[in-house]
Formats: C-alpha cells, structure tokens, sequence
C-alpha cells in the first residue's frame, strides 16, 4: 500500500491543533448563515427565550438554533434526527454552533415554539438573497 495516498494516523497527537475555521473557506455559506443571524435581534423577530431563566438547566440561545435550522433549510435536512447527526458529525456545522450539538428534541421544540419568529427570519432571509 505504498504506491497510494495516505491519510495520518488517527491516534497521532499533533503540537498544534487544527483550527475549525481552517477547514470553512472563506465563501462558505455557512459564512453568510453566520453573519446574517448575528444581525438579527432575536426578541423582535418573536423568538422565545431569547433572556435566559435565572434557575434550572441553562438552554442553548435561539440563534445557535436558528443557525441550525437555517443550515438544515438549505442543505435540503428537515429532520431534527438527522439535523443532530449534522451538529455531530459536519465540520460546517461544528463550525456554525460553535461545536454545540443539540439532541433532535430540543431541535424539534424550538421548531414548534417558534414558527412566528422563522417565518419572519426567512422571509428576511429570502429578500435578502433577491
């Protein structure tokens, strides 16, 4: 097997690290996910959530969801399931969330407390891709 290419050893420690934001190139549309719904002011759009509780487990923010969500829309993968497969496994995504991975319950839910608020993000989103 030394005539082919081959990949480094899984086990290999490496000095330094790869960074995520090496493997996104600089015209992925995670990109412009990213910097579309950091402009957003959640509260206005109507999303619950957006003041975290003072007690209890604290909830990921509606916009890392959103990204989700969003990411999902374009990418064709509607399924919370599969949408928590992506956070696991897709380097955009990692890179998107910040290396967060919802499971497809919290997923689901924040899709069906907050139709209200993606409605009005995709249609912010559609006008802006016009």
């Amino acid at each position: 097997m030394t005539r082919y290419i081959q990949g480094s050893d899984r086990s290999q420690v490496t000095l330094l690290p790869e960074c995520l934001d090496d493997f996104i190139a600089e015209d992925n549309t995670v990109r412009v996910i990213d910097a579309f719904i950091s402009e957003l002011d959640m509260a206005t759009l109507g999303f619950e959530g957006t003041s975290p509780a003072l007690t209890g487990r604290p909830s990921y923010h509606p916009s890392v969801l959103l990204k989700i969500y969003l990411y999902g829309y374009l990418n064709r993968v509607q399924s919370s399931r599969r949408l928590e497969r992506e956070c696991q496994r897709n380097v955009e995504v990692m890179w998107l969330t910040g290396r967060l991975a919802p499971d497809f319950k919290t997923i689901a839910d924040f899709r069906k407390d907050n139709g209200k608020g993606i409605r009005n993000v995709c249609r912010r989103f559609v006008m802006l891709c016009r």
